[in-house]
């Protein structure tokens, strides 16, 4: 007497397509989230030299002329390995235009 798996073929193949679409659900949430890390980050780092050039203003009456200024005065300390900082300045009594730009392949 052969014993014979009680197991259908169609169910094993059920039983790896299920499989399949929870690593492919798991593999997406997964992506989201790094994407959802690095756009915080970036923000972060705006943010924190858009705070250190009003602190500048507000104690020195001029925005910085360089985000290297702000580095140098005012501890701004973005991960450079990671992001670009676009410090772009028309005035010195106008906001300077900040951006912050993930580095490709950084993440």
């Amino acid at each position: 007497m052969r014993t014979r798996d009680s197991r259908a073929p169609g169910a094993l193949i059920l039983q790896l397509l299920l499989f399949a679409l929870v690593f492919a659900v798991v593999a997406a949430g997964l992506s989201r989230a790094s994407d959802r890390v690095a756009d915080e980050g970036m923000r972060v780092a705006e943010e924190a030299v858009l705070r250190a050039a009003v602190s500048c203003y507000a104690i020195e009456g001029a925005y910085p002329e360089s985000y290297e200024y702000l580095c140098k005065n005012y501890g701004v300390a973005v991960n450079e390995d990671k992001y670009i900082v676009q410090y772009s300045v028309f005035a010195s009594n106008i906001m300077p235009e900040i951006t912050v730009i993930a580095k490709g392949g950084a993440e």
